[in-house]
């Protein structure tokens, strides 16, 4: 692995790797002893985006593991008065030895790796989020003990957790069903991945076929960042996408509830669930925290 820029980079063997390489740093780090694996190294964590558990959990776990973690807003930096984001790559690899970037457009993440000379990890575009679908097979394994063969579902916007966690979930053997309205459906190259993977996945309308006899439910809120304009509209076209306790009923009994965070109670999810599987939730966004570190363990420490 030499970038994270999204899960199809990645094999499953990768992918397992880094979950495996999580899981030792989350019980390192519950036994008191985090390796500093990252001693004498800087990362740039450069934000184009908003962000509470993202920039919080980089600075800590980069902290934790002896380096250092230089929070950049965009806005604060030169691109946003038009340099070019080449230039910007290049000089931050010559101080930095690593880049995390959290923005809007998959194509600037892949423009700062080709020309910065040092590891570049997306910490999410409009297109794709590797952290926080890693840390959803994470929470998973650590509740179902397995990946392959669980039977998973997502309600909601085919946005960029759409599009990672099918790609994730399906690499790691899991059945995946995605309801959304239509005019929301995922992006066309990970419709076209899926299909690879035959009757394992399936897109639909109607969100209680994504329930229906699922080990784990995701979703996510129905406007992201940048779609403020468009709240209105999308509450009328997501009306009936919410998880409530009657979808919840057609899971299994067992089923596990993800969701990335920040949730909007009684949009996406009803309280009462979201209180329900509130521990599956902010187990979920702990594991953040030690999958970074993973991720970068294994970039800059050779983990």
């Amino acid at each position: 692995m030499e970038h994270l820029l999204k899960l199809s980079s990645l094999t499953p063997d990768e992918i397992i790797h880094i979950l495996d390489v999580a899981d030792e740093y989350k019980r390192l780090h519950k036994a008191g002893t985090d390796p500093k694996d990252l001693q004498g190294k800087a990362i740039a964590l450069m934000f184009g985006k908003h962000s509470t558990r993202t920039r919080t959990s980089l600075e800590v776990g980069i902290y934790q593991m002896g380096g250092l973690g230089t929070y950049l807003s965009a806005a604060d930096m030169q691109i946003a008065r038009g340099e070019p984001i080449q230039d910007t790559a290049r000089v931050l690899g010559r101080y930095y030895d690593a880049i995390v970037y959290r923005t809007f457009k998959q194509s600037d993440v892949d423009a700062l790796a080709r020309y910065s000379g040092v590891p570049v990890v997306s910490g999410m575009t409009d297109y794709a989020h590797p952290l926080q679908v890693l840390t959803d097979l994470m929470t998973v394994r650590e509740y179902k003990g397995k990946l392959a063969g669980l039977k998973a579902g997502f309600v909601g916007d085919g946005y960029n957790m759409a599009n990672s966690l099918i790609v994730g979930c399906l690499m790691m053997g899991m059945d995946f069903t995605i309801a959304c309205p239509n005019g929301y459906r995922p992006s066309a190259d990970v419709l076209f991945f899926a299909r690879e993977y035959g009757d394992h996945f399936k897109l639909t309308t109607a969100p209680d076929e994504a329930a229906r006899g699922a080990d784990v439910l995701f979703t996510d809120v129905w406007t992201s960042m940048g779609m403020e304009r468009e709240t209105e509209r999308r509450r009328r076209d997501f009306s009936g996408f919410c998880l409530d306790a009657a979808r919840m009923a057609l899971a299994k009994p067992d089923c596990i509830v993800q969701h990335p965070l920040p949730a909007h109670r009684g949009e996406e999810i009803t309280p009462d669930v979201f209180e329900t599987h509130a521990d599956e939730i902010f187990d979920e966004a702990e594991n953040r925290l030690h999958v970074e570190k993973a991720v970068l363990g294994i970039l800059l420490a050779g983990k």
